[in-house]
């Protein structure tokens, strides 16, 4: 299967100070494209754009929170004003609430939703009109397992990420005639900050890592064929095969 080249595509890549979005903007800068990342810390954000560049990268941040509606929107035309396109979307930002459902306010509920589910939609809803002008492109959803499965305790965390779920499969028909493809990564427990305190429980060496998960990124961008992978489930390797 060739590979495709990806000099000189740009991507947008949201919680991407760090974990699992900052493995992937240094695997996607490491491939040639210019990314633009954005999240909460200024000061991650920094470190961030600091190694891309120092790796011979191209790397842009905007600092943004994402439970503001207005955010995506503007992240997406700063994209524009700054590389003049817009190839690759990976909508990686997340967060949770770990709290039985009686026990989560709206408040939480609103906020996890946001950031999980309407954030994803909105930055897809501006994107995709520039991806199908220069010929198509890609939209990458991190989802988590939780997109299919459940835990106790996650209530507000597993409706956000299966709504992601329904919504990734509903733009993917949509956009499919702009060939603009739509792929979901579902993985388990990944080393980071967030799992750390969900799942303090599991083994750090026995978690998925995020360079894990950014080599998947990365395949499912070069290898842009006749064939098409929609979703992929990761697992950590002590798990029981089919969770």
């Amino acid at each position: 299967m060739k590979k495709t080249d990806l000099k000189g595509k740009v991507a947008i890549v949201s919680g991407a100070s760090r974990g699992i979005g900052k493995a992937i903007a240094m695997a996607l800068a490491a491939e040639g494209i210019a990314v633009m990342a954005t999240a909460r810390s200024g000061k991650q954000l920094t470190e961030l754009v600091t190694d891309i560049e120092h790796s011979g990268g191209t790397g842009v941040y905007v600092v943004q929170d994402l439970a503001d509606p207005g955010a995506p929107a503007m992240l997406v035309d700063r994209t524009l004003h700054t590389f003049g396109r817009l190839d690759i979307l990976v909508n990686n930002a997340g967060c949770m609430v770990v709290k039985s459902i009686q026990e989560t306010s709206l408040a939480e509920w609103e906020q996890v939703m946001a950031i999980n589910a309407r954030a994803p939609f909105l930055l897809s809803q501006a994107a995709c009109p520039h991806m199908a002008a220069v010929g198509g492109g890609t939209i990458i959803q991190i989802v988590s397992v939780a997109g299919v499965t459940s835990y106790p305790d996650q209530g507000a965390y597993t409706a956000a990420k299966h709504a992601l779920m329904g919504f990734s499969k509903v733009l993917a028909q949509e956009v499919q005639k702009d060939q603009i493809r739509v792929h979901t990564i579902l993985p388990g427990g990944v080393d980071t900050d967030m799992i750390g305190q969900v799942r303090p429980d599991l083994t750090p060496s026995e978690l998925i890592s995020p360079a894990d998960i950014a080599e998947v990124v990365i395949f499912l961008l070069t290898h842009r064929s006749c064939a098409v992978i929609d979703s992929v489930r990761m697992r950590r390797a002590v798990s029981d095969p089919w969770f």
